[in-house]
């Protein structure tokens, strides 16, 4: 079946659904890279602990880099049908909204690559022989490190994609007024830990992310099982069709 608002028009379950099991798929992948491979081998403060670590479990590092290509893939079906989804509350803002996510998705995906050269730091290549094992450890180190402060800058678009949504939600009637808020306080956490790294890293803290687990977790599980409000997302075209 063609994908178009007019399907939306109609019944935007499917699609809606569709986006649920997809964000929530990110949710894993974004999990399981951060908490079992990237938590579990890089040593804060010891270069030569880290390559160790990696060099000794090369694969998973790979997987690790893998789930979060994942994530940006499906990224971009879900930032699409987002844009349908809320079209109908300000298209402006639902535009504005989808270019903050494409900005956020290419940053991150091209962050990757400071997780490759990290690896390919610690291989056995002629033209890395020109440098000391402890050089090749550090150089390895701050392509991690680099990669950190990179995933906090997309984080500062995302940031921003959160409170746009959040503010649509909240204002669409076919959501939960609940997870507008809990969506825009998800951005709020966003850009302060993300500006905070810049900034004064000290006032960074995974801490501060824990509200945005809950709000986009919330998100895609109600996407999946409930949808939209059928009679508010018709209530909502018809007044466009009005104007």
């Amino acid at each position: 079946m063609k994908f178009s608002f007019k399907n939306f028009e109609t019944s935007p379950q499917l699609s809606a659904r569709i986006a649920g099991l997809l964000y929530l798929i990110i949710i894993i992948a974004g999990f399981f890279a951060e908490t079992f491979v990237r938590n579990k081998l890089f040593v804060s403060g010891d270069a030569n602990a880290t390559a160790n670590n990696i060099l000794h479990s090369e694969f998973l590092w790979k997987i690790g880099i893998t789930a979060d290509l994942i994530m940006q893939i499906c990224d971009l079906p879900v930032m699409i049908i987002l844009y349908y989804l809320l079209k109908p509350v300000s298209r402006k803002l639902a535009l504005l909204n989808l270019s903050f996510n494409l900005i956020q998705t290419a940053v991150l995906a091209t962050n990757k690559l400071n997780l490759l050269a990290a690896l390919f730091f610690l291989g056995d290549a002629e033209y890395l022989k020109s440098f000391s094992p402890e050089q090749l450890h550090t150089l390895s180190y701050l392509s991690i490190k680099l990669h950190d402060f990179g995933f906090g800058v997309g984080l500062i678009f995302f940031g921003f994609v959160c409170l746009i949504e959040g503010y649509l939600i909240f204002k669409s009637g076919y959501f939960p007024k609940t997870i507008g808020v809990l969506m825009a306080i998800a951005g709020v956490c966003y850009l302060f830990n993300s500006f905070s790294l810049i900034l004064i890293p000290e006032l960074s803290s995974i801490i501060l992310l824990i509200p945005c687990l809950i709000a986009e977790l919330s998100l895609s599980l109600w996407l999946i099982f409930k949808g939209v409000n059928l009679p508010e997302w018709k209530k909502n075209l018809y007044s466009i069709a009005q104007k």
